[in-house]
Formats: C-alpha cells, sequence, structure tokens
C-alpha cells in the first residue's frame, strides 16, 4: 500500500522524551539509529568539505545553503555541534543552520509555566562563534502527537478562548522576544494538515479556540507583532512525488484561506524529503509529476508567497544495493528536481539539507524509509565517512547554473 505521511506519523507513536524527537515532517535526528551493515562505498575523496562550498555557491544567486544541526550528541554523537567531523563540514558547506529538535515545544517549554532554552542557547552559540546564520524550527507544530503531553490535556477553564490564546501568545511571545536581532526567518506553524478530513488538524488549541485556522492566524500574527521584519513560513512536507498530489491540494486550500484572511504569512517553506520508492522506468529513477508540481509551485508564486527548500534529504527506497549506481541515481533524482525549483529562482530563497552526513540523518531510523536489505539510506551530502558524494556534486553544479 502507498505509505500515507499521516500513516507514517501514526506508526511512529505518540511519546517523546527530552531531545528524542521527530524532526518536522514525521522525522529528525530522534532516536540513533541501529547500525546497518553497508557494502565498502567505491573510492572517495577526501574526507571534508570541498571549496567552494555550498554556500559559497548559492550566496552567488543571493541565498544561502545550510543545514539541519543538534545541540547535544546522542549515542552515536549524532550530528550535533559536539562533533569535530560533523562541524567541519557544516562550518565549509553552510552559511545558516537551524535547530533539529531543540526549539519545539517539547524541548523548550516542558511544563506550563517552565521554559528551558539550554540546548537552543548552545546552538545559537556555535552559530554565532562560527559565523553561521540561525532559522527558528518551529513555533507551533501543530499536530497532538507532538504537542507536549501537558498541551494536550491541558484544562482551559471557563473561559478556554482567552487561555489558549494566552498560552499560544505567550509562548511565541517567550521565544522570539529571546532570539530578536539573532533570528530573522521562523517556520511558524509545521504541518497543519488533517488528511482524513482534507482540512486543518484539529487540537487542544483549536478545540479551546474554535477552529485550527484560529490558531494559526494567531500565531501568525503573533509572530509579526514580535518582528514586523522576521520571515514568516508555513512549513510542510510536499514536494513533486505522484502521491503529495492531495497533500499539495489541501496546502493550497490553506494558502489560500491565510491570503483571503489577511493572515501575515511570507512564504511556504517545502520540506523536500524527495523519495525514490520505486523505479520510473522512463527516467531510471524516482517517479515525478513534474507537471503538476510546476503548477503547485506556480500557484504558491501567484499568490505572492515567496518558497524555501526547508530540510532536503532523498529517500532511496527502491534504488538498488550497489553504492556507486545508488549515489549515481540519488545525484540525478536531486538534480532533476532541483533544476524545476531553481526555475523559481525569483522567489526561491534558502535551501537547507536535513542532515549532511547518512549516519545521522533521520531517515536512518524512520520506518517507512528504511530499506528492505538493510542498508544504510544515502540521502544526504556527505557519507557516514565524511566524504562528499555525487549528491554534493550535483547541489554544487545546480547552484553553480542558478548563480
Amino acid at each position: 500500500m502507498t505509505i500515507t505521511r499521516r500513516h507514517a506519523l501514526e506508526v511512529m507513536g505518540t511519546t517523546l522524551a527530552g531531545l528524542q524527537l521527530a524532526a518536522c515532517g514525521g522525522g529528525g535526528s530522534s532516536p540513533a539509529p541501529a547500525p546497518v551493515s553497508t557494502p565498502p562505498a567505491p573510492p572517495a575523496g577526501p574526507v571534508g568539505a570541498p571549496v567552494p562550498g555550498l554556500n559559497t555557491l548559492a550566496a552567488k544567486g543571493k541565498r544561502r545553503f545550510g543545514s539541519a544541526i543538534a545541540s547535544t550528541p546522542g549515542t552515536t554523537n549524532a550530528g550535533s555541534i559536539q562533533n569535530p567531523d560533523y562541524t567541519a563540514i557544516v562550518k565549509g558547506e553552510c552559511g545558516i543552520v537551524v535547530p533539529e529538535n531543540e526549539m519545539k515545544w517539547q524541548a523548550v517549554r516542558p511544563a506550563p509555566t517552565v521554559y528551558s532554552f539550554d540546548r537552543m542557547d548552545e546552538i545559537v552559540r556555535w552559530a554565532q562563534a562560527n559565523a553561521l546564520a540561525v532559522r527558528g524550527h518551529t513555533l507551533l507544530w501543530h499536530r497532538p502527537q507532538w504537542f507536549p503531553n501537558w498541551l494536550n490535556t491541558y484544562d482551559f477553564g471557563a473561559t478556554p478562548v482567552r487561555e489558549a490564546e494566552r498560552i499560544l501568545t505567550e509562548h511565541i511571545q517567550t521565544v522570539m522576544r529571546r532570539y530578536k536581532g539573532i533570528i530573522a526567518s521562523y517556520d511558524v506553524v509545521n504541518e497543519a494538515i488533517d488528511h482524513d478530513r482534507n482540512a486543518t488538524i484539529e487540537t487542544s488549541l483549536s478545540r479551546a479556540m474554535g477552529s485550527p485556522e484560529a490558531v494559526l492566524d494567531l500565531a501568525f500574527h503573533t509572530a509579526r507583532a514580535e518582528d514586523p521584519k522576521a520571515q514568516l513560513v508555513y512549513n510542510d512536507y510536499m514536494s513533486w512525488e505522484p502521491q503529495h498530489a492531495r497533500h499539495c491540494a489541501d496546502v493550497l486550500r490553506l494558502l489560500e484561506g491565510f491570503r483571503k484572511r489577511g493572515t501575515p504569512v511570507d512564504a511556504l517553506g517545502i520540506q523536500s524529503h524527495i523519495e525514490i520508492f520505486a523505479i520510473d522506468p522512463a527516467t531510471g529513477v524516482g517517479p515525478y509529476a513534474e507537471r503538476e508540481w510546476r503548477r503547485f509551485l506556480d500557484e504558491v508564486t501567484g499568490m505572492g508567497y515567496r518558497l524555501l527548500v526547508t530540510e532536503f534529504d532523498v529517500k532511496d527506497k527502491a534504488l538498488p544495493a550497489d553504492i556507486a549506481t545508488r549515489d549515481a541515481k540519488v545525484a540525478d533524482f536531486a538534480r532533476r528536481y532541483f533544476e524545476v525549483m531553481f526555475d523559481y529562482a525569483a522567489h526561491l530563497d534558502d535551501v537547507l539539507a536535513w542532515g549532511m552526513v547518512d549516519r545521522f540523518n533521520w531517515l536512518q531510523g524512520f520506518g517507512p524509509s528504511k530499506r528492505d536489505d538493510g542498508l544504510e539510506v544515502r540521502g544526504t551530502p556527505y557519507d557516514s565517512s565524511y566524504r562528499a558524494k555525487p549528491l554534493r556534486t550535483a547541489l554544487a553544479n545546480v547552484f553553480t547554473a542558478a548563480g
């Protein structure tokens, strides 16, 4: 059966602990993935980032390249600022970083009256020490699965609308005031679509306030009031595979509603966890619906929204085990995708990967993306030995051509 995003989220469960959270789009640097055996890779280039870095190439088009990063290592030192090999790649390739989990409600607000910014502050200090910008992710992940338990069971009292508004407004104000002048682009709302209803998701907040739209609108209006100059983004997981068509239609309706209601949304964050779950004989890579995807982008930009690629990586489930073949196909699929995205260069801002090294990428632990042969998913620009792969070359080429 086709695995929908909703089904994947259900499979992943609803309980989280500390920073062992799922990343936006149902993934992230959650628990350290179990070791898998991988055939030896063909000879690769030297360890570390080539020169010029991807951000340098992206800057020619007045945009930045970046990556998600974690503050505290897991059992394998996963993708964190404590890992010198990993940070060497990030510093060589990136101009901007985004916290993988450290700004989510579960991390920064463990109780209604308690905020904890230690891990987020670590990322900010590290980024500033290395002259890297920081994105904000996320002020509201509007799914009960990723609410802290206290919020799902909260008693909103005799005036539920007022109390829900207070909780949400206070949260956004507290986070944004802490990082005022540091973070200039926020994923204000993340993943707000319910696929069973083809409508926005119901949560404890939306039930208290009367509708999901009331919650989303308040989030954006509060963020705009806190920082009129910040880029306010609605972030979601669609990309160009045929199975995303229904979700894209739902997102368009949501974006149209924002415009009709005067909700201050500046941009659409396109996560871009692109998928090769089958082989298209015509292309030799995964099926993709380019014409429909262009129609979607036309409608989004036609409404005046900017675009960002916020969480790029590649799911290689259907590709053969042979590493040279697999890496070439992953690079080709990504090249095709970004060539389309850069046809919208006038509307496209920053491009971020959801991690730079295979070993630490959330796809290793995300059930629907795991390979049937148990091998590593090779969906990031660098292999687990910190060597650049053909995917990195493909990104460099599309940035160069776009510049």
